[in-house]
């Protein structure tokens, strides 16, 4: 969104400055800021949303990589919410004018601690309340979506958070993708191979914050006989009273089938797959604090 310019072959450059590379509209104003933390680093994909007086969204912006925004708006007054996961919303108001850059500076957001982490304890995964979801593609062109039915597991959350552990165990033969004839041959030896293999573990061993609401956590998955490195994309989503106290998070991964020998596959004209390699496998879970 924006990049430093320095002088190279002769041509001018603004040294130490930045130009924005999103041109000013004929009939509009460019704004643009950026979004740091309460240390001042950069929070990237944070979503910055800008209002008219009316209080209609004009234009949405994720921040990049350097916490950078920028957005082409018609000349007036505006109200900006910049909001990140596990930060308390910040709020600004500005003008813009015909033909110019309105760079509004840092918005910065500060943590909020109700999405910190869990109260620390044992919580049982609630499977009636939580899925194992996994997408793969089919012949290049279409998605197919599935699941694991049956699952259980805990989340241990330790008083130091890098300490927390969690534990997963999936029924492999409870696959599910809503064709009968599709979820036998996953069952079979060309993949899964459940009579042999029956259970998917996980097994963590380190959890991490980069920042807000989002979790790291680094395991090892067992598939189809085979243990392979596994990192979960988390994130927080706060705790909940109703049918105990609970916590719930939602997690992402991917996964490629070649790393567990699950190499089944059938090529069609210009060696095209019938399935894919890569596994985006997508986790919805509540924990229940045990008591």
């Amino acid at each position: 969104m924006f990049w430093p310019r320095r002088r190279r072959n002769g041509k001018k450059q603004v040294k130490g400055g930045r130009q924005a590379l999103m041109p000013i509209p004929l009939t509009g104003g460019l704004l643009s800021g950026e979004v740091r933390d309460n240390e001042g680093k950069p929070l990237a994909g944070a979503e910055v949303s800008i209002f008219d007086r009316a209080s209609k969204r004009v234009a949405r912006s994720d921040t990049d990589l350097y916490g950078f925004f920028a957005a082409a708006v018609m000349p007036g007054s505006y109200r900006i919410r910049a909001e990140a996961g596990g930060y308390q919303s910040q709020y600004a108001r500005t003008e813009v004018e015909w033909g110019t850059h309105n760079a509004l500076g840092d918005l910065t957001l500060v943590p909020d601690e109700r999405l910190t982490v869990p109260t620390p304890g044992l919580y049982e995964i609630d499977p009636e309340h939580s899925a194992i979801r996994f997408v793969a593609r089919h012949i290049a062109m279409s998605r197919v979506y599935g699941q694991f039915i049956e699952f259980s597991g805990y989340i241990h959350i330790a008083e130091r958070f890098e300490d927390s552990q969690v534990e997963v165990q999936i029924d492999a033969a409870s696959v599910f993708t809503n064709a009968e004839k599709r979820d036998a041959h996953l069952r079979s030896a060309d993949f899964m191979d459940v009579a042999r293999y029956p259970t998917l573990l996980f097994a963590s061993h380190r959890f991490s914050r980069p920042g807000g609401n989002r979790w790291l956590i680094d395991g090892e998955l067992t598939l189809h006989g085979m243990t392979s490195d596994v990192q979960l994309d988390a994130t927080y989503l706060g705790m909940q009273e109703w049918n105990g106290m609970r916590a719930g998070c939602t997690a992402t991964t991917e996964l490629h089938r070649e790393h567990f020998t699950v190499n089944w596959q059938e090529i069609l004209a210009r060696g095209v797959p019938v399935v894919g390699s890569t596994i985006q496998i997508t986790l919805d879970i509540q924990g229940v604090l045990q008591t």
